[in-house]
Protein backbone atom coordinates (compact mmCIF):
# COMPACT_ATOMS: atom_id res chain seq x y z
CA UNK A 1 0.00 0.00 0.00
CA UNK A 2 1.69 3.49 -1.09
CA UNK A 3 0.64 5.82 1.62
CA UNK A 4 2.25 7.98 -0.03
CA UNK A 5 -0.54 9.17 -2.14
CA UNK A 6 -2.29 10.33 1.51
CA UNK A 7 0.33 13.32 1.84
CA UNK A 8 -0.93 16.22 0.55
CA UNK A 9 -4.46 15.39 2.42
CA UNK A 10 -2.39 15.22 6.26
CA UNK A 11 -0.21 17.73 5.25
CA UNK A 12 -3.41 20.01 5.95
CA UNK A 13 -2.70 19.16 9.40
CA UNK A 14 -0.69 21.47 11.43
CA UNK A 15 1.44 18.75 13.14
CA UNK A 16 2.29 16.45 10.88
CA UNK A 17 2.73 19.64 8.13
CA UNK A 18 5.75 20.42 10.39
CA UNK A 19 7.01 17.49 10.93
CA UNK A 20 10.83 16.82 9.66
CA UNK A 21 10.52 15.62 6.01
CA UNK A 22 12.02 11.78 6.86
CA UNK A 23 9.85 11.56 9.72
CA UNK A 24 7.12 11.98 7.66
CA UNK A 25 8.66 9.83 5.14
CA UNK A 26 9.17 6.84 7.80
CA UNK A 27 5.46 6.91 8.99
CA UNK A 28 4.15 6.61 5.22
CA UNK A 29 6.42 4.00 4.73
CA UNK A 30 5.56 1.85 7.67
CA UNK A 31 1.66 2.71 7.60
CA UNK A 32 -1.05 0.69 6.76
CA UNK A 33 -4.67 1.63 5.49
CA UNK A 34 -7.53 0.11 8.07
CA UNK A 35 -11.06 0.54 7.12
CA UNK A 36 -14.39 0.92 8.87
CA UNK A 37 -17.67 -0.22 8.68
CA UNK A 38 -20.06 2.01 10.78
CA UNK A 39 -20.23 1.56 14.26
CA UNK A 40 -17.22 -0.68 14.12
CA UNK A 41 -14.55 -0.31 16.64
CA UNK A 42 -10.55 0.71 15.76
CA UNK A 43 -9.95 -0.49 19.86
CA UNK A 44 -11.45 -0.55 22.86
CA UNK A 45 -10.60 0.76 26.54
CA UNK A 46 -8.25 -1.69 28.08
CA UNK A 47 -6.59 -3.02 24.03
CA UNK A 48 -3.59 -3.65 24.05
CA UNK A 49 -1.30 -0.53 22.19
CA UNK A 50 -1.35 -0.90 18.61
CA UNK A 51 0.45 2.17 16.77
CA UNK A 52 -0.13 5.57 16.14
CA UNK A 53 -3.33 6.08 13.91
CA UNK A 54 -4.17 9.36 11.82
CA UNK A 55 -8.27 9.67 9.95
CA UNK A 56 -8.25 9.67 5.96
CA UNK A 57 -11.69 9.71 5.29
CA UNK A 58 -14.93 9.92 7.96
CA UNK A 59 -14.28 10.55 11.20
CA UNK A 60 -14.42 8.12 14.78
CA UNK A 61 -16.07 9.17 18.23
CA UNK A 62 -13.04 9.01 21.25
CA UNK A 63 -15.50 7.61 23.91
CA UNK A 64 -15.70 5.93 27.42
CA UNK A 65 -18.47 3.76 28.51
CA UNK A 66 -19.37 3.20 32.70
CA UNK A 67 -20.62 -0.08 34.17
CA UNK A 68 -24.00 1.33 33.94
CA UNK A 69 -23.86 1.71 30.55
CA UNK A 70 -23.38 5.86 30.42
CA UNK A 71 -21.35 7.01 27.33
CA UNK A 72 -18.94 10.23 27.71
CA UNK A 73 -17.96 11.15 24.30
CA UNK A 74 -14.22 12.81 24.50
CA UNK A 75 -13.81 14.12 20.84
CA UNK A 76 -15.08 13.68 17.19
CA UNK A 77 -11.95 12.98 15.42
CA UNK A 78 -11.95 13.64 11.32
CA UNK A 79 -8.97 14.24 9.10
CA UNK A 80 -6.07 15.01 9.03
CA UNK A 81 -6.32 13.90 13.13
CA UNK A 82 -3.60 11.78 14.34
CA UNK A 83 -4.23 9.78 17.78
CA UNK A 84 -2.80 7.06 19.81
CA UNK A 85 0.32 8.28 20.92
CA UNK A 86 -0.53 8.14 24.70
CA UNK A 87 0.37 3.80 24.78
CA UNK A 88 3.67 4.77 22.76
CA UNK A 89 4.89 6.68 25.82
CA UNK A 90 3.42 4.35 28.82
CA UNK A 91 3.15 1.22 26.86
CA UNK A 92 -0.15 0.32 28.92
CA UNK A 93 -3.58 -0.70 27.14
CA UNK A 94 -5.90 2.12 25.92
CA UNK A 95 -7.49 4.41 27.47
CA UNK A 96 -10.75 5.10 25.40
CA UNK A 97 -12.92 2.93 23.08
CA UNK A 98 -12.32 4.48 19.43
CA UNK A 99 -15.48 3.94 17.14
CA UNK A 100 -15.98 4.75 13.41
CA UNK A 101 -19.32 7.09 13.28
CA UNK A 102 -19.75 5.77 9.70
CA UNK A 103 -17.02 4.01 6.70
CA UNK A 104 -13.72 5.01 7.90
CA UNK A 105 -10.76 4.96 5.87
CA UNK A 106 -7.72 5.20 8.45
CA UNK A 107 -3.59 4.77 8.35
CA UNK A 108 -2.18 2.58 11.08
CA UNK A 109 1.81 3.11 11.53
CA UNK A 110 2.23 -0.13 14.23
CA UNK A 111 3.43 -0.18 17.40
CA UNK A 112 6.39 -2.28 16.82
CA UNK A 113 7.25 -0.20 13.80
CA UNK A 114 7.03 3.20 15.46
CA UNK A 115 9.63 2.33 18.20
CA UNK A 116 11.97 1.13 15.66
CA UNK A 117 11.73 4.53 14.12
CA UNK A 118 12.12 6.57 17.75
CA UNK A 119 15.17 4.14 18.61
CA UNK A 120 17.08 5.18 15.58
CA UNK A 121 16.31 8.53 15.20
CA UNK A 122 15.23 9.81 19.68
CA UNK A 123 14.85 13.30 18.92
CA UNK A 124 11.65 12.52 17.06
CA UNK A 125 10.10 11.62 20.53
CA UNK A 126 9.76 15.42 20.95
CA UNK A 127 7.52 15.62 18.10
CA UNK A 128 5.20 13.01 19.43
CA UNK A 129 5.29 15.06 22.93
CA UNK A 130 4.07 18.63 20.66
CA UNK A 131 1.20 15.97 19.34
CA UNK A 132 0.17 14.39 23.14
CA UNK A 133 1.17 18.23 24.86
CA UNK A 134 -1.48 19.93 22.62
CA UNK A 135 -4.35 17.70 23.40
CA UNK A 136 -3.52 18.27 26.73
CA UNK A 137 -3.77 21.88 26.93
CA UNK A 138 -7.32 21.23 25.29
CA UNK A 139 -7.99 18.96 27.84
CA UNK A 140 -7.73 21.50 30.35
CA UNK A 141 -9.59 23.75 28.01
CA UNK A 142 -12.28 21.58 28.28
CA UNK A 143 -12.43 21.15 32.35
CA UNK A 144 -12.04 24.71 32.76
CA UNK A 145 -15.16 25.65 30.64
CA UNK A 146 -17.35 22.74 32.52
CA UNK A 147 -16.65 24.11 35.73
CA UNK A 148 -17.23 28.35 34.42
CA UNK A 149 -18.69 28.32 31.53
CA UNK A 150 -22.38 28.49 30.70
CA UNK A 151 -23.75 26.22 28.65
CA UNK A 152 -24.64 28.12 25.67
CA UNK A 153 -20.83 29.29 25.23
CA UNK A 154 -19.57 25.64 25.59
CA UNK A 155 -21.93 24.66 23.08
CA UNK A 156 -20.57 26.74 20.35
CA UNK A 157 -17.05 26.59 21.81
CA UNK A 158 -16.87 22.75 21.30
CA UNK A 159 -18.63 23.27 17.71
CA UNK A 160 -15.86 25.52 16.63
CA UNK A 161 -13.23 23.33 17.94
CA UNK A 162 -14.77 20.62 15.92
CA UNK A 163 -14.50 23.14 12.99
CA UNK A 164 -11.57 23.78 13.08
CA UNK A 165 -9.73 20.38 13.50
CA UNK A 166 -9.08 21.07 17.49
CA UNK A 167 -6.53 23.43 16.14
CA UNK A 168 -4.99 21.54 13.44
CA UNK A 169 -6.83 22.61 10.34
CA UNK A 170 -6.25 26.45 9.08
CA UNK A 171 -9.77 26.49 7.26
CA UNK A 172 -12.83 25.53 9.37
CA UNK A 173 -14.96 23.19 8.09
CA UNK A 174 -18.95 24.05 6.68
CA UNK A 175 -20.22 20.83 7.87
CA UNK A 176 -19.70 18.43 10.61
CA UNK A 177 -20.71 15.07 11.24
CA UNK A 178 -22.14 15.80 14.14
CA UNK A 179 -25.34 13.86 16.06
CA UNK A 180 -26.81 15.88 18.87
CA UNK A 181 -26.51 13.19 20.77
CA UNK A 182 -22.32 12.84 20.83
CA UNK A 183 -22.64 16.69 21.26
CA UNK A 184 -24.35 16.39 24.57
CA UNK A 185 -22.10 13.72 25.40
CA UNK A 186 -19.36 15.87 24.81
CA UNK A 187 -20.42 18.34 27.15
CA UNK A 188 -22.12 16.92 29.71
CA UNK A 189 -25.55 18.08 28.83
CA UNK A 190 -28.90 16.52 28.34
CA UNK A 191 -29.53 15.86 24.55
CA UNK A 192 -32.78 18.45 25.18
CA UNK A 193 -30.58 21.35 26.58
CA UNK A 194 -27.75 20.84 23.90
CA UNK A 195 -31.01 20.84 21.26
CA UNK A 196 -32.73 24.27 22.74
CA UNK A 197 -28.98 25.85 22.19
CA UNK A 198 -28.68 24.63 18.62
CA UNK A 199 -32.08 25.95 17.69
CA UNK A 200 -31.20 29.09 19.36
CA UNK A 201 -27.74 29.13 17.44
CA UNK A 202 -29.83 28.32 13.83
CA UNK A 203 -32.56 31.07 14.69
CA UNK A 204 -29.35 33.54 14.84
CA UNK A 205 -28.22 31.88 11.19
CA UNK A 206 -25.14 30.77 12.68
CA UNK A 207 -25.63 26.86 11.99
CA UNK A 208 -27.93 25.09 10.10
CA UNK A 209 -29.48 21.47 11.68
CA UNK A 210 -29.38 18.40 9.24
CA UNK A 211 -30.02 14.67 10.19
CA UNK A 212 -26.96 13.76 12.12
CA UNK A 213 -25.20 16.47 10.51
CA UNK A 214 -24.43 20.55 11.87
CA UNK A 215 -23.57 23.15 9.17
CA UNK A 216 -21.36 26.03 9.91
CA UNK A 217 -22.76 29.03 8.29
CA UNK A 218 -21.11 32.04 10.15
CA UNK A 219 -17.89 31.09 11.76
CA UNK A 220 -17.06 34.78 13.15
CA UNK A 221 -20.69 35.08 14.68
CA UNK A 222 -20.20 31.34 16.21
CA UNK A 223 -16.81 32.36 17.40
CA UNK A 224 -18.10 35.70 19.19
CA UNK A 225 -20.87 33.12 20.26
CA UNK A 226 -17.67 30.64 21.98
CA UNK A 227 -16.14 33.80 23.59
CA UNK A 228 -12.67 33.06 21.94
Amino acid sequence: MDAEKWRPQLATGHWFSHLPGPFQHSLLAHAKLRQLTAGQYLFKRGDPPCGLYAVLEGSLRISAVSEQGKEAVLSLVELPHWFGEICLFDGLPRTHDACAVGPCTLLQVPQKALLNILDTTPQYWRDLALLMSHKLRLSFINLEQLSLMPASIRVAHRLLMIAEGYGDIEHVRRVLQLPQEDLAAMLSLSRQTTNALLKDLQAQGIVRLGYGEIEILDAQRLREAAHT
